[in-house]
């Protein structure tokens, strides 16, 4: 992404580099970064359309902001979450990059919907994993078994999978919170090939002079040759190495998000599905199929590592059988066929 020529002093930081440097500073995640700098920039170049000429948020302010935030919701139209991923990716800019308060600021919201997941029965969900090659088959699987999500199933560490104790550690997920969750027993066998393979590659990584991963923050400072040993090394790996952005070293990095997002996607599409299936598809139908199963909702909020239960609670909306109906409610149209 081309950066912004909007500092007078020719020797001045560029505002894009003060972000990602910021970013960095609080360990945010590369996407974060990546999204913050986007909407960062399109706030940029919507006050060059209105006032005709770059302007450096420092000199902005309340007023430019709330503008910016109502044009998206009454003329772009985006969701309220689009909206208040603009709103804190500025917040993240006037408070940890400039440094200034802004003032207060009160823009037209955009509207918040009220969805409900798109849930599949455990047949769709068989059907759909089954048209998934391996080996992104069983990263698919291992979401569905555990309700993981898309980033926290390709970023798993060997070290993240017990066998033994059927479970898996989901290590920084959303809000930078560990959780457990479950190993089934039919991945079992599945994991330990994976885990055996996992080793074969990097035992070749290593004699070729490789084998280098990315720590986590500071402890890479603290154990520098953690690096190199398996057991921080990404279970799915990508096929090939690659150059850290930050660091230039090579090492092997783990299967892209995307990868497995359009598998999912296609094999729906092979399956004869007309639902919208994505990824997270696969966690919706986790969670729902638990409560069916008559589990504890706590406990499936645990599993799912939600923060408030209000989040867990939007799947009871989901919760079907085939002989209850919807909320457990039988339609009169059932009802008169009964002769009830």
């Amino acid at each position: 992404m081309p950066d912004l020529p909007i500092c007078d002093a020719p020797k001045a930081p560029r505002l894009l580099d003060q972000v990602d440097k910021a970013c960095k500073k609080k360990h945010l995640a590369r996407s974060t970064a990546k999204t913050y700098a986007f909407w960062i920039r399109d706030f940029v170049f919507y006050q060059r359309r209105v006032t005709g000429h770059f302007v450096h948020p420092e000199q902005m302010g309340a007023p430019e902001i709330e503008d910016y935030l109502t044009y998206l919701a009454v003329d772009r139209h985006v969701a309220a979450a689009t909206q208040n991923l603009a709103l804190n990716a500025l917040v993240f800019l006037y408070r940890h990059v400039i440094g200034i308060d802004p003032g207060r600021f009160n823009p037209t919201r955009a509207k918040q919907p009220r969805n409900v997941p798109v849930v599949l029965s455990r047949s769709e969900v068989e059907r759909v994993l089954c048209e998934i090659a391996p080996p992104v088959q069983l990263i698919a699987r291992l979401m569905y078994a555990g309700g993981l999500r898309v980033g926290e199933a390709c970023a798993l560490r060997v070290k993240d999978i017990d066998v033994a104790r059927r479970q898996v550690t989901v290590r920084r997920g959303k809000g930078a919170k560990d959780r457990l969750t479950l190993l089934p027993d039919a991945l079992a066998h599945g994991l330990e090939r994976a885990l055996t393979d996992r080793a074969g590659l990097h035992r070749r990584d290593l004699a070729a002079g490789e084998g280098w991963v990315e720590l986590p923050d500071a402890f890479a400072v603290k154990s520098p040759r953690a690096a190199w040993s398996l057991s921080w090394q990404y279970l799915f790996a990508a096929r090939r190495l690659a150059r850290h952005p930050d660091t230039g070293r090579s090492g092997r990095w783990h299967v892209f998000d995307t990868t497995v997002q359009r598998a999912v996607k296609e094999a729906a599409a092979v399956a004869g599905l007309t639902k919208r299936v994505t990824s997270h598809t696969l966690r919706h139908s986790f969670a729902t199929h638990l409560l069916e199963a008559g589990y504890d909702i706590r406990t499936i909020q645990q599993l799912l590592g939600h923060a408030n239960l209000k989040t867990t609670m939007i799947y009871t909306h989901c919760q079907t059988q085939a002989s209850r109906g919807v909320m457990g409610v039988r339609s009169p149209l059932d009802l008169a066929a009964a002769g009830v």
